[in-house]
């Protein structure tokens, strides 16, 4: 018997999952536009890059950058992953925020499904949806503005992905548990973007920062899988090679998932308690 329901409980789950996911994109299929208007938007983007790379390039600045590479290719993985991070930070802020804004969050609080499943499964189309756009945006680079295709390690590269939104998650968790306790604004969501931006290598290497803010820079999740893309990408880099920052990400996620799920369970025993769960 228990058996039996153990066995059962993964499916359920992935049910909800598939379900908040066809949700999501029934909802989007109604904004047939915005969807043409991306693909537009990613081509200014790569292009912008693409223009940029060819102002600042100079020998200093490719003595920094991975061998086998360009600033162009370099800021345009930098620019296409870091969306990762920031859509592990407001995925989770949105789902909570619409559920209060529809009247839901009550109700789905007293089905079966915990709050934290109606999380993940909630993230799941914008997730999906990232990684649709991140694929338009190498299109553009490769297609057109010759970014290097040939020799990438595209295995790794889903295996430091997957890495990195396990870690992100945690933080993302996190920045939601404030959201849930104070309501307006969430500093904690803007500080990760903030420092990550500054210190995790999105726009220029790690190595020419000064060397107190490199060690900084280790603490910070998005420093590995920048730099672990970029090597599975524009390198490709063997597994072995890549071992060290998808281990320094499994241990973020193995630290950042736990903590987190332990703040929010708190958050949200606090706000019943307080009668402010369903307040925006």
């Amino acid at each position: 018997m228990n058996r039996n329901l153990s066995a059962a409980t993964p499916y359920r789950s992935l049910r909800r999952v598939v379900a908040f996911f066809r949700r999501d994109v029934a909802i989007a299929r109604s904004y047939r536009m915005a969807f043409l208007l991306e693909i537009l938007e990613a081509f200014f983007g790569v292009a912008t890059f693409y223009y940029l790379s060819r102002f600042v390039s100079n020998d200093e600045l490719v003595r920094v950058l991975p061998a086998k590479s360009d600033y162009f290719a370099f800021a345009l993985v930098g620019f296409a992953f870091f969306d990762y991070l920031t859509v592990s930070l407001s995925a989770f802020d949105n789902s909570i925020v619409e559920a209060q804004r529809n009247g839901t969050l009550e109700a789905m609080l007293v089905t079966e499904t915990p709050l934290t499943m109606i999380l993940v499964a909630s993230a799941a189309y914008p997730f999906v949806l990232l990684a649709l756009r991140t694929v338009i945006y190498l299109a553009w680079g490769a297609l057109i503005f010759h970014f290097p295709v040939q020799e990438a390690n595209w295995l790794g590269a889903v295996i430091i992905l997957a890495a990195s939104i396990l870690a992100f998650a945690g933080l993302g968790i996190i920045s939601t548990s404030y959201l849930l306790l104070f309501k307006r604004g969430n500093p904690a969501r803007w500080l990760i973007v903030g420092a990550s931006s500054l210190l995790g290598g999105i726009m220029y290497p790690v190595s020419v920062l000064p060397v107190p803010m490199q060690w900084i820079a280790r603490l910070i999740p998005v420093t590995y899988s920048l730099a672990g893309m970029r090597q599975a990408l524009l390198e490709g880099a063997s597994f072995g090679q890549l071992w060290p920052s998808v281990r320094a990400l499994l241990i973020f996620a193995a630290i950042l998932l736990p903590f987190s799920s332990l703040i929010f369970s708190w958050a949200l025993r606090r706000t019943k308690i307080t009668g402010t769960l369903t307040h925006m």
